[in-house]
């Protein structure tokens, strides 16, 4: 009987870590697929970062002041293309991408 319950536990614990694998390589994937998504989001918006870096390496130190209308445009452009809302959107158009990564990982 108390072997029974050491091994009722044993198998508890694997199945408990295995889930818990399982979970992680879901987060990495969707850490991974965040990545390809803000790579995504600099591609869209790279006027006007180039814009404001160009602004800044002229302005220096008055790159605060100066160039706070090409670092909004940044901004807002980032958060056209870079908010979470429109990550959860990509999500879902690319589901199986997902899938197929945590399978694959």
């Amino acid at each position: 009987m108390a072997r029974e319950n050491k091994d009722a536990e044993y198998q508890a614990r694997v199945k408990e870590h295995s889930r818990e694998g399982r979970l992680s390589f879901q987060k990495f994937a969707e850490h991974k697929m965040r990545g390809e998504f803000k790579a995504q989001a600099m591609d869209k918006c790279q006027d006007s970062i180039k814009a404001f870096a160009e602004c800044a390496e002229k302005q220096g130190l008055f790159v605060v002041f100066n160039c706070r209308k090409f670092h909004k445009k940044f901004q807002e452009c980032m958060y056209e293309h870079n908010s979470n809302e429109a990550f959860e959107r990509y999500k879902e158009e690319h589901k199986n991408d997902l899938d197929a990564k945590v399978l694959r990982t």
